[in-house]
């Protein structure tokens, strides 16, 4: 799925996915959720990101899970 917030390129980040024209980390945003962080929280400590930049990160993150291989244990 394309995530037009989302890009990844070797030259920033050296390649982890970041909320386009930023260097914040989707996994930063991720961590901060996962934490308890409120959206208000993470928007005040990260000025430059958006409430739908936040969603995007969350949206991302759901699809990169939904493509994973799942190998059973024997």
């Amino acid at each position: 799925m394309r995530h037009p917030r989302i890009s990844c390129d070797p030259k920033v980040m050296t390649g982890k996915p970041v909320i386009r024209g930023t260097r914040v980390p989707v996994e930063t945003i991720l961590r901060h959720l996962g934490a308890g962080d409120a959206l208000a929280t993470i928007l005040a400590d990260f000025p430059d990101l958006t409430a739908d930049d936040v969603r995007a990160a969350q949206a991302y993150a759901a699809d990169y899970i939904a493509d994973e291989r799942i190998v059973a244990a024997e």
